[in-house]
């Protein structure tokens, strides 16, 4: 039954120190200096396939093991099908008891209501900025007299790449224009 830590920090310019520190009592310490929103911790993947049943996974803080509620408990079913405890320094927490139980889930519930309400007002604030007039997205490169002028030109036998350096647009946007109206024979 070993103690297995694991710190991260977000970025290559911040210190590790505090966390090593914290971790000092465990058997081995695994380090990462990443985001975890970058969705590539090497050393996570790694301390998740070393840990072994009985062991015991030890981190300062849950917001440097997982970067969203799911990630989290898809990290904890990890853990649980390797039958290994989870230890949360910080916020004192140990699925090794029921009550660390309760709090782990009980706080993976809260963090997910929180994304959920976040996720609401965005879509509301999204309607509400498209009911008054707002558009997304990018914007058309031509406009509708540019693109009936591009099509003309297309008929009268001028080639895509011409097409392509007159207006300043891709093959792909000059395709896209002519879609539906012109076959893109000798192009």
């Amino acid at each position: 039954m070993a103690l297995i830590g694991y710190a991260r920090v977000s970025s290559v310019g911040q210190s590790l120190a505090a966390q090593i520190d914290k971790l000092s009592h465990c058997d081995k310490v695994f380090e990462e200096k990443q985001s975890a929103t970058s969705g590539q911790r090497p050393r996570l993947v790694a301390c998740l396939e070393y840990i072994r049943e009985g062991d015991t996974l030890v981190i300062t803080r849950m917001d440097r093991l997982a970067r969203s509620t799911l990630h989290l408990c898809q990290i904890a079913d990890t853990l649980a099908r390797k039958g290994v405890q989870l230890h949360v320094i910080d916020q004192n927490i140990d699925t090794s008891d029921a009550t660390g139980r309760l709090l782990f889930n009980m706080l993976g519930a809260i963090a997910q209501f929180e994304t959920e309400i976040r996720a609401e007002r965005q879509m509301d604030g999204i309607h509400k900025a498209k009911a008054s007039g707002i558009q997304f997205g990018a914007r058309p490169k031509l406009t509708a007299d540019q693109i009936a002028d591009l099509r003309q030109r297309r008929l009268q036998g001028d080639l895509v790449r011409v097409l392509m350096r007159d207006y300043n647009v891709s093959k792909a946007t000059v395709y896209r224009y002519l879609s539906d109206d012109l076959p893109f024979e000798n192009c």
